[in-house]
C-alpha cells in the first residue's frame, strides 16, 4: 500500500520549491527524509528540515550558489551541507555508507543507493524518505508500521547499531519517551544496558545534549525510570536516582498546572540530588554553558522562599525565582502569578541623592543605600516619594550614628 506525506505548512515556505529545483527532486536526486517524514506522518509540527541527495556534497554548493541560495558548509567533510532559504535552515546530505566506525565517529564513503543510506541510520523510524514532488514514502524496514504501532526499533541489530555510535544508548530512551508506547522493545533494551559504560567515551557535550532533549520532552519519566533501573546512566551520571525521578514527577505536573513552558535546565535541577554545590560539580562534569550552570545553581541554592514572590525574583531574577518556586512543593502555584510577567523595577534613587541630603562621601553611602533598596524591597517596590522618605529616614540614622 503507498503511504502519502500528508501535506502541511512547511512544505510550501518561501524558497524551499527553488531549492529543491535545484536539487532536480523531480529527477529523483533528492527527498526528505527523517524527521520532517516522522512527524509529517504523526501530523506533528516539522520544525527542522532534513533533504537526502545523491549529489556530491561539492556539486550540491556549487547548484544552490547558481541558484541564488546561500549554502554553509556545515559538515562538508561528512557530506552536509547547510541551505538557508527565507531564514530557515535545510540540511542536505548526500547519500552515504559506514566505510569505519568506532563508536563516536564514523568513515564514511558516498552511494547512489537509498537503501544502502537507510541502513546506517538508527531507528526504523527514522529510515523514512518521502519524494517532495509526489509524497510517496519510501520504508525500507517497517518504520510506517512502528510509528502507527508506538514502536522504537534498531535497524537491524541493536548491539551493532549502538556499537557504530554510543550516543544511539540516550538516543534510544529519547525517542522512546517521545514517540513509543507501553511495549518495550526486550533486545533494545538489553542492547543499551549491557554497552552501557561506553558512555564515558563520549564527549560530555553530546551527552549532556541529549539528556536534555530527553527530560524536556512531554512524558520523559517511563523512559527515564527505564534509564535508573538498567543502571544506564550510572556511568557518566550517578547521581541521578528513583528520588529524582519522584521530584521530576512533582515539577511536570507543577508546570503543567501553572502552565508554565518546560525547561531543560529546570527539569535537570529536579533530578540532580537538592545540593547547590553537587549541582554545580555536575553541570562543570556535563560542561554546561556558563549560564545553563549559573541556572542550575541559582534554583538549587538552599533559603529565600520566605520572602515574597517579588522580593526573591528582584533579588536572584524572575526565571530564577521561577525555578525554586516550582521546585519547591511546599510553594503554593498561586504565588507565581505575582512574578509572570513581572520586569524587576530599578531603585529610583542613587548615592548622590544621599549625599546632597547631607551624608558624607564615603563606605556610609553604599551602606545607607543598601539600607535604603532593603526596606524599598521590603515594602514591596513603592514609588519615588516613598524612596526619598525612607532615603531621609536612612541618612538621619547614619547622621545621628556618627555624632
Amino acid at each position: 500500500m503507498t503511504v502519502l506525506l500528508p501535506d502541511a505548512d512547511w512544505r510550501h515556505r518561501p524558497g524551499l520549491d527553488a531549492l529543491l529545483d535545484a536539487l532536480d527532486a523531480a529527477g529523483g536526486k533528492a527527498r526528505f527524509v527523517g524527521g520532517a517524514v516522522r512527524d509529517g506522518l504523526l501530523g506533528l509540527r516539522v520544525n527542522d528540515l532534513d533533504i537526502a541527495t545523491t549529489i556530491d556534497p561539492h556539486e550540491v554548493v556549487d547548484r544552490l550558489k547558481t541558484a541564488g541560495i546561500k549554502a554553509v558548509p556545515t559538515g562538508i567533510d561528512h557530506g552536509t551541507i547547510t541551505a538557508v532559504i527565507g531564514g530557515w535552515p535545510v540540511e542536505i546530505t548526500t547519500l552515504r555508507r559506514d566505510v569505519s566506525t568506532d563508536g563516536r565517529r564514523a568513515t564514511i564513503a558516498y552511494t547512489d543507493d537509498w537503501r544502502e543510506d537507510a541502513a546506517r541510520r538508527d531507528f526504523t523510524i527514522n529510515a523514512l524518505y518521502a519524494d517532495p514532488l509526489t509524497r510517496e514514502v519510501t520504508d525500507y524496514f517497517g518504520g510506517v508500521a512502528d510509528l502507527e504501532a508506538r514502536r522504537l526499533r534498531f535497524i537491524g541489530d541493536a548491539s551493532a547499531r549502538i556499537a557504530e555510535d554510543h550516543l544511539r544508548i540516550l538516543r534510544y530512551f529519547r525517542f522512546l519517551a517521545r514517540y513509543g508506547g507501553d511495549v518495550l522493545d526486550a533486545d533494545a533494551y538489553e542492547a543499551c544496558r549491557a554497552a552501557a559504560n561506553s558512555l564515558m567515551a563520549l564527549s560530555r557535550e553530546r551527552i549532556a545534549d541529549e539528556l536534555l532533549k530527553l527530560i524536556v520532552v512531554a512524558a520523559p519519566l517511563h523512559a527515564l525510570r527505564l534509564m535508573v533501573d538498567g543502571g544506564i546512566l550510572r556511568a557518566v551520571l550517578p547521581e541521578v536516582d528513583g528520588a529524582g525521578i519522584a521530584r521530576l514527577e512533582q515539577l511536570i505536573a507543577r508546570e503543567a498546572a501553572a502552565g508554565v513552558t518546560p525547561a531543560p535546565v529546570r527539569r535537570l535541577a529536579s533530578l540532580l540530588p537538592p545540593d547547590a554545590a553537587i549541582a554545580d560539580g555536575i553541570a562543570a562534569r556535563l560542561k554546561l554553558s556558563n549560564k545553563a550552570r549559573k541556572r542550575l545553581s541559582i534554583a538549587l541554592e538552599p533559603g529565600g522562599l520566605d520572602e515574597s514572590p517579588r522580593a526573591l525574583a528582584y533579588r536572584i531574577g524572575v526565571e530564577g525565582a521561577f525555578d525554586r518556586m516550582l521546585l519547591e512543593p511546599h510553594v503554593p502555584l498561586e504565588a507565581l502569578e505575582a512574578i509572570r510577567g513581572w520586569t524587576p523595577p530599578t531603585l529610583p534613587i542613587g548615592g548622590g541623592a544621599l549625599i546632597q541630603r547631607g551624608l558624607q562621601p564615603g563606605p556610609d553611602v553604599a551602606k545607607a543605600l543598601q539600607a535604603v533598596q532593603q526596606m524599598w524591597v521590603t515594602e514591596g517596590f513603592p514609588d519615588a516619594g516613598r524612596v526619598a522618605a525612607l532615603a531621609d529616614q536612612i541618612v538621619s540614622k547614619f547622621q545621628r550614628a556618627r555624632q
